[in-house]
């Protein structure tokens, strides 16, 4: 098995490579008669495209997506949909001089075992260029949930030690980070422009929510929505942990704090407070849900690292080229497109769990 798909009933299959031709995905199980323009899919991919801002990579790629299959009349068929979006301003000189290294941080080394050969131009599909499928996908997802009044929205909570306080989503595509807190938002660019120019880069936090969400989706034990969505996040490269609701908070409460106390608003029942994030035993339960997840600092760096060779000789590394010093304000409409893909698939999954 390759590893390259996911969902079960709405299932996405990505393909290409960083410095390929290009990268896409193929979409099967979108229902027929939903009305889809390259448009629809070209704003999500316009918010995750490089050089986007000076906090980002400087690599041009306009990402101008085509599909390829599964329209017909401005509406899909209920058949596969194929996208595809060219690689234009890849540069693989970058790597002629380093391809015996093993990156620090990188999937390099781990490749070379699993496969004996690897592609080190970017990374190959271990490369974050791979999210274009995703993001592309995702965008379909979004429409099909928009039709049940479901909404994510995603933003960067943290960089460093800098952390939101305020919550304000008009904020988030007003400054470059994608940050709901003005404010925050310029000490959080000063310190990635700071960690570039040091030759470094820095982490962060991004955190969705999604409102709108019926209570019921998920399945009991091995396919809860939280699990699946926790694989959806950490899937995302760069991504070394995910919280659901207070997520580690909880080790330090007390069972009676942590508890979401449930309450009568008219004939609908709902909780007090949403310290699980909107799910309970794996199933929503019609509160928000509310995910978290880490990026580390971006692998790539110019500052000089220690290394060694395929042949495991000492040697010392310097990655030159165009990276992001910082992962978490390209990576929110990525995580958005995999909380809708897995929201989409649950739903689909959830038409038939009883009689009505």
């Amino acid at each position: 098995m390759s590893g390259s798909s996911f969902g079960t009933l709405f299932k996405i299959s990505t393909w290409g490579e960083s410095h390929g031709e290009g990268v896409g995905v193929v979409v099967d199980g979108c229902p027929a008669g939903l009305p889809l323009k390259e448009a629809d899919i070209q704003k999500e991919l316009d918010r995750r495209k490089t050089g986007q801002s000076k906090v980002t990579t400087m690599r041009k790629e306009t990402d101008c997506v085509r599909i390829l299959s599964g329209i017909f009349k401005g509406k899909t068929t209920g058949t596969p949909i194929a996208l595809w979006v060219e690689n234009q301003d890849a540069d693989s000189s970058k790597y002629e001089d380093i391809k015996n290294l093993f990156r620090p941080g990188h999937a390099d080394y781990a490749y070379q075992m699993k496969y004996g050969f690897r592609d080190y131009r970017g990374g190959g599909r271990s490369s974050a260029r791979e999210t274009v499928g995703r993001v592309a996908a995702g965008a379909i997802a979004k429409k099909l949930l928009a039709r049940k009044r479901i909404k994510i929205i995603g933003y960067t909570k943290q960089v460093g030690p800098y952390v939101a306080q305020k919550m304000d989503f008009k904020q988030i595509e007003k400054n470059i980070v994608r940050c709901p807190d003005k404010k925050m938002a310029q000490k959080m660019i000063d310190h990635i422009l700071d960690a570039r120019k040091k030759g470094d880069s820095v982490g962060g936090v991004v955190e969705l929510v999604a409102t709108g969400v019926p209570a019921g989706l998920g399945e009991p034990v091995f396919d809860r929505l939280d699990a699946d969505l926790a694989k959806a996040m950490m899937s995302i490269p760069a991504v070394k942990g995910v919280e659901v609701g207070i997520g580690f908070e909880a080790a330090e409460m007390y069972g009676s704090d942590c508890n979401d106390s449930y309450i009568a608003k008219g004939k609908k029942i709902t909780t007090k407070t949403n310290n699980a994030g909107g799910i309970h035993g794996g199933i929503s339960n019609g509160s928000d849900i509310v995910l978290r997840m880490v990026v580390k600092p971006t692998s790539s760096i110019t500052k000089s690292q220690d290394t060694v060779t395929v042949n495991g000789k000492k040697a010392k590394i310097q990655v030159e080229g165009r990276h992001d010093p910082c992962v978490s304000p390209r990576a929110v409409p990525i995580a958005e497109a995999m909380m809708a893909l897995t929201l989409i698939d649950h739903l689909m999954r959830n038409q038939f769990s009883q009689l009505k």
